[in-house]
């Protein structure tokens, strides 16, 4: 009997030994894979981290430049050329000046809709909040303000010619750094296209200047000096 029990006894503790190797085990496999989930959770957030990084990076400003600022600025520019084109058309006396007005707006809307069609290809929205861009907006708002209150006649179109040999100046200049501050090739090609339409524009404003409206001021004055 005594035999007996004493196996029963050993029989149970092996057992009690088995369960608790076996919950041990368990446990360490538990914890294991534990280990292996933070520890892919861990990857996984330092590969987000980089990229988010890389993305950063990649949006950083070359010169003061992202293609968001630049397609804003070039949208920004044109809508301000063809609300001033606009007026002028209906405003200017001169027949050069008028002529130059239709052009602007013409030339601009073709722009504009190129910018929309380079942004959709680049995947790119115009940055509206850009400090160039909210400049070149307020600028051309306070020039159409200016010559919508001022009285139509030859000054008139002198004030919108000088203002577009400033404005067609200082555009061609953002524009020009813009150009040397990208690194996309499709973006370069569209800028190149444009001041090289932006320094016709301004050739042409110069000559009117000189020309059209300085012999209308002539004609003008001679007119005064035979009335008195």
């Amino acid at each position: 009997m005594r035999i007996l029990v004493a196996g029963s006894c050993g029989l149970a503790l092996l057992a009690l030994g088995a369960c608790k190797t076996r919950e041990g085990n368990t446990a360490d496999t538990t914890a294991a894979r534990t280990d292996t989930a933070v520890a892919r959770v861990g990857a996984a957030t330092d590969t987000g981290a980089r990229r988010v990084d890389s993305a950063a990076g990649s949006l950083a400003k070359r010169g003061g430049w992202t293609s968001a600022s630049v397609l804003g600025f070039a949208r920004a520019a044109s809508n301000g050329e063809i609300r001033e084109g606009e007026l002028a058309e209906r405003k200017a006396t001169t027949p050069a000046v008028k002529a130059f007005a239709r052009q602007m707006v013409a030339d601009h809307r073709t722009l504009l809709s190129d910018g929309k069609t380079l942004a959709t290809k680049l995947k790119v929205t115009p940055d509206t909040a850009d400090d160039d861009v909210r400049d070149v907006t307020k600028h051309a708002s306070d020039d159409i303000k200016d010559l919508t209150d001022k009285k139509a006649g030859l000054d008139w179109d002198e004030a919108y010619i000088d203002n577009q040999i400033k404005d067609h100046k200082d555009v061609l200049d953002k524009l020009q750094d813009a150009s040397k501050n990208t690194t996309d090739t499709d973006l370069r090609a569209a800028l190149e296209k444009a001041t090289g339409k932006v320094q016709e524009h301004l050739t042409k404003a110069q000559d009117i200047k000189d020309n059209a409206l300085k012999n209308a001021k002539d004609k003008a004055s001679n007119k005064d000096t035979t009335k008195k």
